[in-house]
């Protein structure tokens, strides 16, 4: 039986009329521009699958094999996308330009993440389609880059595909650090461990590089479309639209990564994967590390119910 991590730390808690009726525990970190721990809580060694909070690595070692996109669409690259029609098209686009159409991809059929577009989707009749999964956008871009090389692309998911190979060796460099296990992502894709302080230094390297590598380039275009990182009402996008210059890729399980573009970074683990401790641990985060309160006060807090009115709130114990 795989053991248990103990080291977790409760960043946020659930408070009803006065009351902590419960709370999220979890690790974070943050690291300067050289990639020195400036402040942890929990276990800022602590390995993890950063699952998506990897895709800005991912994308990189793309473009290095030469994938040339404009920025919208290296913007979808590295996206967990809502599956809005912007999203799609954007997905298309990849394909279309590699020859390609949907039938290649190799994500598992799905509904869009976003809550509204998932009810409209099913309301119009339409069943689970591998497009609208919110890793489309990497696929494509995998797709992509195996026809730019001549890759096969029946196996591009193989963890020994010349694909793979390269996306583990670009994670490994932008972490600084050894990957430390591999599993399968939700999407089928391998997906790679390292250490939290790792994906906040990979963040960090990743928008310090030259800006006419490959890393700024795919975060760069993260900036510029943040609607296409996430959509529409996902915080990822509301974190970048909120916080002039941050680069943030959220990942399942309770994983988020952020850059600033002085080369500050964090990166935040939940152990119970839940989002809300998540969402307002990353916003007291970022104030801590000098970011305007004022725009992320919608994210600062999330509201909880009693009878059809406001009770309380969950919130971060990182505000001090």
């Amino acid at each position: 039986m795989a053991s248990h991590p103990t080291d977790a730390v409760v960043l946020a808690e659930v408070i009803r009329n006065g009351f902590v009726e419960g709370v999220h525990v979890g690790h974070a970190v943050i690291v300067d521009p050289k990639g020195a721990v400036v402040e942890s809580w929990g276990d800022a060694n602590r390995v993890i699958f950063p699952r998506s909070s990897n895709k800005p690595a991912q994308a990189t070692a793309m473009v290095e094999l030469g994938l040339d996109l404009p920025p919208h669409l290296l913007a979808i690259s590295a996206a967990s996308h809502s599956g809005e029609q912007m999203h799609l098209d954007a997905v298309r686009e990849i394909l279309a330009g590699a020859g390609l159409n949907e039938a290649a991809l190799q994500t598992p059929p799905d509904f869009p993440l976003d809550a509204i577009e998932r009810d409209s989707w099913i309301v119009s009749g339409r069943g689970a389609v591998p497009i609208a999964m919110n890793c489309s956008g990497k696929h494509a871009s995998m797709l992509a880059t195996c026809v730019i090389n001549g890759w096969s692309i029946e196996d591009y998911r193989d963890p020994v595909h010349p694909l793979q190979l390269a996306i583990a060796k670009e994670i490994e460099r932008c972490a600084g650090e050894p990957i430390s296990a591999m599993g399968v992502d939700g999407c089928g894709a391998p997906v790679l461990a390292i250490s939290l302080t790792g994906l906040a230094r990979s963040a960090s390297f990743l928008v310090q590089a030259d800006v006419n590598s490959s890393g700024r380039r795919v975060v760069d275009a993260m900036r510029a479309w943040p609607q296409h990182v996430g959509g529409s009402r996902r915080d990822v996008t509301e974190f970048m639209r909120a916080v002039p210059g941050l680069v943030a890729k959220d990942g399942a399980e309770g994983v988020y990564v952020g850059a600033f573009l002085d080369g500050r970074a964090f990166a935040v683990k939940m152990e119970d994967g839940a989002d809300r401790g998540r969402t307002v641990t990353v916003a007291a985060l970022l104030t801590r590390m000098g970011a305007d309160p004022e725009p992320l006060t919608p994210l600062a807090t999330l509201p909880l119910a009693g009878g059809g009115v406001p009770v309380g709130l969950v919130a971060s114990v990182l505000t001090g």
